[in-house]
């Protein structure tokens, strides 16, 4: 199969989106399907991802992937998007690679940065499908960062304002996704939320996954961060840890107010706190958090191969984002054998069953987040056997299974395509004789 896949993003960038679409491509590529992938060109970022060179061009058997010309996307300075005169490059390299199919991720996203709804125009013109893939909740993270200036500080859109944006911004979302052949979606809460709003071409399936021979609980060793990262005293404690940006969005107001409380709870010298990732809000989290606890370990950016290690010596994965749509973090952490805590938000819940192999609490809720952390911190053989249980949980996960999902909802889409360009050719056929 020839497919052609537009994303708005890609590595260097390490996030849920581009380490599943990189792990997607490795079995595209190992299965003899070619591809043609667009992504934005991070070599404006060449002083935070070095290495950025790396994922261009010939990257793997049968893959040739085209960087686009890119802005800055809502001044993070870690990201980047399309830029508007780079759509003409898209078309071009399309008509180059005739594509069986073409699948879009992020296609909301992506509009911002192109102006248009990226994928369709070509698609019509050859009669060949055309699917989005519904990949994060922008329409959550609107409260995080819509604001405006005033003077030198920022201020939150009003109430009346913000519900304003977000009608239509739903509509838009509508727009755009009804546009596709189809729209694909891997939570099935999420799932509902986008038939309420009223995109009415979604197919859920499994299509998140994990590498079970990467994300193992056979990783774990004694004095792991000791000996790899230095950390005298760090193996000893139940650890606590966190992967992702140090952005708004990923709950960070809520973990420092709660652990001030859990201070009074929970003796600081039986935590320590790993923090996997980096963002703009890291000064703010050191400040708050250190005078807290004696040992909280910034690990900034690490490689994707460091991850599944780190993971493993860890005791307890810890997210507070209530905006998840499915989070590979979570995926990864049950398959290396952690319990999880996590808020009863977005799409958490249908991958953390409460109590089995996790604890969700209430969203904003210092006293469950602080009582259910202090029962994880205290109960070793509970830690493991709700390890053990998301262990089990998540092995039909593998990225084995998710990716011939994906490719068997592709097959599906263009025969759909096909029987429909051939009915209407036989229609045509028999006005023309008429």
């Amino acid at each position: 199969m020839k497919i052609a896949i537009i994303t708005s993003g890609f590595l260097p960038v390490i996030d849920g989106v581009t380490i599943s679409g990189l792990h997607r491509l490795h079995k595209l590529s190992q299965w003899g399907h070619q591809v043609l992938l667009f992504c934005p060109d991070y070599s404006a970022l060449a002083n935070i991802y070095p290495n950025w060179q790396e994922y261009t061009g010939n990257m793997l058997s049968g893959l040739n992937i085209v960087n686009l010309e890119s802005t800055s996307f809502m001044d993070i300075n870690f990201e980047r998007n399309v830029s508007k005169n780079s759509y003409k490059v898209v078309l071009q390299e399309l008509e180059r690679f005739e594509p069986d199919i073409i699948h879009v991720d992020e296609p909301e996203r992506l509009f911002v940065g192109f102006w248009r709804i990226a994928g369709i125009d070509y698609a019509r013109q050859k009669g060949i499908p055309c699917v989005g893939f519904f990949r994060t909740n922008f329409l959550e993270y609107l409260d995080d960062y819509l604001s405006f200036p005033i003077g030198e500080k920022t201020i939150p859109l009003p109430n009346e304002g913000m519900i304003l944006v977000k009608v239509l911004f739903k509509k838009f979302l509508s727009w755009v996704y009804n546009a596709y052949d189809a729209t694909l979606i891997h939570n099935i809460f999420t799932h509902q939320k986008l038939v309420e709003i009223g995109i009415k071409n979604t197919i859920y399936e499994n299509l998140n996954g994990f590498d079970p021979q990467q994300f193992t609980p056979n990783l774990r060793e004694e004095k792991f961060f000791e000996k790899r990262y230095g950390l005298l005293d760090c193996d000893r404690k139940t650890k606590l840890i966190f992967l992702g940006r140090l952005t708004p969005d990923k709950g960070w107001k809520f973990t420092i107010d709660a652990f001030s409380e859990i201070v009074q709870k929970i003796n600081p010298e039986q935590l320590a706190l790993i923090i996997v990732g980096d963002g703009p809000m890291r000064d703010e989290i050191a400040s708050a958090l250190k005078p807290l606890l004696p040992h909280v370990h910034f690990f900034g950016r690490v490689s994707h191969n460091e991850v599944p290690a780190i993971l493993a010596n860890s005791d307890i994965y810890v997210t507070t984002s209530e905006k998840e749509n499915r989070a590979l973090t979570i995926i990864e952490s049950l398959a290396s054998g952690l319990p999880v805590l996590a808020p009863r938000a977005g799409g958490i819940p249908q991958d953390i069953q409460d109590g089995w192999n996790g604890f969700l609490f209430e969203p904003q809720n210092i006293e469950d987040f602080s009582s259910k952390l202090k029962i994880l911190t205290e109960n070793y053989s509970l830690r493991k056997e709700m390890g053990v249980k998301g262990r089990s949980y998540i092995e039909k996960y593998s990225w084995e299974t998710t990716v011939k999902n994906l490719i068997r909802l592709w097959e599906e889409q263009i025969a759909q395509k096909s029987q429909v360009t051939n009915r209407t050719l036989k229609q045509k056929r028999i006005a023309s004789i008429g």
